[in-house]
């Protein structure tokens, strides 16, 4: 998961959305801790800035999903 910090506006939305409590908010902070992350793309999707990505896995194919 990466974040764009210049534009992250610390709102919080995506912490409420991570079913696995990976996102942690700070005073003047975003952090994410990455044992934690499965990468459900949820947090993405509420960023009202859009300051939030997936990883590319390298992987070429995508896993398969549910």
């Amino acid at each position: 998961m990466l974040i764009n910090r210049s534009i992250c506006m610390w709102c919080g939305a995506c912490v409420g959305t991570c079913p696995t409590l990976a996102l942690c908010l700070y005073e003047t902070r975003l952090e994410i801790e990455e044992d934690k992350c499965i990468k459900c793309g949820f947090c993405v999707k509420v960023c009202p800035v859009g300051a939030l990505e997936l990883e590319d896995n390298g992987g070429g194919e995508d896993e398969p999903g549910c």
